[in-house]
């Protein structure tokens, strides 16, 4: 177990005792589970997550704050390696005892309570604060569904706050761990019409999802297809154009 401090409070890396009684809360809002596994999808089939990346959604991150343990449960991390099996990480997971810091952790807004934002230091923290002065995680994403509205902080190294930052001329926001960009796309996915979370990479190019793959796949071969069926009449109007002249055209 390893300790740092922080004003107020000492910190600690240490694994949810089999006792702790994890809220059992339902997921608020219906859309929250699809926008967290595309976001997870897209990059499984670039191939953009290695063997030990952990994507988490509504899983409970640890940390332990003067001997009393804190558990948030962002609506979606991105923890580039974990040290220990999967089947260890069973219903929590404790950074620096069980793996990385994640890289970024996003909040999907489905209430009004405000307590994405919550920067309250005393026991038990907000979660802006757990994210910031506990974890330090480098980029902190809070993203409004409905309106298409995302925000993304970043982790100033000098002052240890988050700062917010300024989208591109593509809107995105570079993720610099993970080298994608991260941006909000409109689109249909599994029924849903509305604003999703995407990631592109640094050539510009959209992380597909599989409905999208395939879409391309089909209009791929169908592509071929056509081209086949031109080469054809194209092969049938010469043969005819050299019977014309009196040549059989050779098989």
């Amino acid at each position: 177990m390893t300790a740092t401090i922080i004003p107020n409070y000492q910190i600690s890396w240490e694994k949810l005792p089999e006792d702790y009684k994890l809220p059992d809360e339902p997921v608020d809002n219906i859309n929250q589970p699809f926008l967290a596994a595309a976001l997870t999808q897209s990059l499984e089939l670039a191939g953009k997550m290695p063997p030990n990346a952990l994507t988490t959604t509504n899983y409970g991150i640890c940390a332990t704050l003067n001997g009393k343990t804190v558990v948030k449960a962002p609506d979606w991390a991105y923890i580039p390696n974990i040290t220990v099996s999967r089947e260890e990480v069973t219903r929590s997971y404790t950074p620096q005892l069980e793996g990385d810091i994640p890289v970024i952790v996003i909040e999907f807004l489905s209430d009004t309570d405000g307590s994405e934002y919550s920067s309250k230091p005393t026991y038990p923290p907000g979660k802006w604060f757990f994210y910031e002065c506990v974890l330090k995680v480098p980029s902190y994403a809070i993203f409004e569904p409905n309106t298409g509205e995302l925000e993304v902080y970043r982790l100033d190294q000098k002052t240890g706050r988050y700062s917010l930052q300024t989208p591109n001329e593509n809107q995105h926001y570079l993720i610099t761990e993970m080298n994608l960009d991260l941006g909000v796309w409109q689109g249909t996915r599994e029924n849903r019409t509305g604003n999703w979370l995407r990631w592109w990479d640094e050539s510009g190019q959209l992380l597909l999802w599989g409905s999208e793959l395939v879409e391309k796949e089909r209009q791929r071969v169908e592509q071929e297809r056509q081209r086949a069926e031109q080469e054809r009449q194209r092969a049938e109007r010469l043969a005819a154009q050299l019977r014309a002249a009196g040549i059989e055209p050779e098989d």
